[in-house]
């Protein structure tokens, strides 16, 4: 049996996986790039020398592909480097590269090992180098790997690469569409279908482990809230709640989500221990509270009501209480999203006949928009807190996209076809 490939040893082999360092040189000091500058910004350029051995080829092109979406690395070519040796320094700043990556892969009794160099082109030296041994069923996973760590490399930040993305895949005609629970890997392969479409499914939701997903369906019955895990594919019933227009999301530790429930005209939100199934009452206003989202820490929620006559964004406290209103822009605001990092809420809004995506700071200040259109909804944080993944529906169905944070690049996310409600896995392990 082959199983998953985790982090949380590398020096030991769990989950079918073996990290060994690989190191030369004279251990330099650390230093990244700065990829929270200003309006001077310039992407680290890196070759990336085509791997050895006879999965070298996929391996390299995983590789490339993921730093060409990773607006921080732009990948140039710098000719054949060499995989067994220190690459050409001279043909390296030709190609006006800072650095460079060689490696390796290959298959061998059953096993697949891949190693990989960073090297420092300013210094010569090697900066990073790992070698992992693996099931060959698990390359592509690995090719992630090594992607994440050249890019917390170079930039001091996480990684995003390994990374799976829940969505709402879309088929058939616009009166008569079929919605199904779907996964897949960050960049768009692997696609897996979690439902079978007899159900409407929405808005699925990431547990802090990976392993788990809430989403709502909608079929004879009134709509349900299901938790379902991945791997096994059991699914249990969380609740039946008519009044709910969104899935739960998690409490940082897993073990609570948030939610909105309408009632008489009015929506509140409410907190569930899904260990007892408990429920808590958190606001009580007579407006529509709803898109709850925990804080990092769990001590705070976000989440958008028209309590103040239009729909705003407000910051409350995790127990309930007194809510700040931090939204004061023109239009409406909804979908608020606390980043993995704490330092921003990602938000739609919406005015002046369009959508946009931006994001602002815990207290409101730092207002910025992303990306704009005819209609983006539905913004999904990368685990590193640097990328906003949404969808977008420019006309005959939806599709996901991604931006950083700084709205420097923006890159359409490949879906077998339409695609909508996306939400980003924290790191694999």
């Amino acid at each position: 049996m082959t199983l998953a490939l985790t982090r949380r040893n590398v020096t030991a082999l769990l989950g079918g996986l073996a990290a060994v360092p690989l190191l030369r040189g004279s251990g330099q000091a650390e230093r990244y790039i700065d990829v929270r500058g200003g309006g001077d910004f310039k992407p680290v350029n890196v070759v990336v020398a085509p791997f050895g051995g006879d999965s070298g080829a996929a391996m390299t092109s995983i590789v490339v592909n993921n730093f060409k979406r990773s607006v921080f690395i732009n990948p140039v070519e710098g000719g054949d480097m060499g995989a067994d040796s220190a690459p050409n320094m001279d043909a390296a700043r030709a190609a006006n590269a800072q650095y460079v990556v060689t490696g390796r892969s290959g298959r061998g009794e059953g096993r697949m090992k891949t190693e990989f160099r960073l090297w420092d082109v300013g210094s010569g030296a090697q900066a990073a180098g790992q070698q992992y041994v693996t099931d060959p069923n698990n390359s592509r996973r690995v090719a992630h790997i090594v992607s994440d760590a050249i890019f917390s490399k170079i930039t001091g930040e996480k990684g995003f690469f390994d990374t799976r993305v829940a969505f709402v895949d879309e088929t058939g005609p616009r009166e008569n569409r079929r919605k199904r629970l779907s996964i897949m890997d960050q960049d768009g392969a692997n696609v897996r279908h979690l439902t079978r479409g007899d159900d409407l499914v929405v808005t699925p939701r990431f547990s802090p482990n990976s392993q788990e997903l809430t989403y709502m369906a909608f079929g004879a019955e009134d709509p349900r809230v299901f938790l379902l895990n991945i791997d096994t594919g059991q699914r249990e019933v969380v609740g039946n709640f008519p009044g709910m227009t969104f899935s739960p999301r998690f409490s940082p530790d897993g073990q609570r989500v948030v939610m909105s429930l309408e009632q008489s005209g009015a929506a509140n939100l409410y907190s569930m221990d899904l260990r007892t199934r408990a429920t808590t009452r958190l606001t009580d206003s007579g407006a529509i509270d709803t898109s709850p989202s925990y804080s990092p820490d769990g001590s705070k929620i976000v989440f958008e009501s028209d309590r103040g006559g239009t729909q705003q964004i407000y910051v409350m406290g995790a127990g309930g209480g007194g809510a700040n209103r931090i939204s004061f822009g023109s239009g409406r605001y909804s979908t608020p999203v606390w980043s993995p990092k704490g330092d921003y809420i990602a938000f739609t809004r919406q005015g002046s006949g369009g959508f946009a995506i931006g994001v602002m700071k815990p207290d409101g200040s730092g207002e910025r928009i992303l990306t704009e259109g005819f209609h983006n909804e539905g913004p999904s944080w990368a685990p590193n807190g640097l990328f906003v993944m949404f969808f977008r529906n420019g006309g005959g169905g939806p599709k996901l996209h991604m931006t950083d944070i700084f709205g420097r690049g923006e890159f359409p996310v490949p879906t077998p076809g339409f695609a909508s409600d996306p939400s980003w896995s924290p790191l694999l392990g």
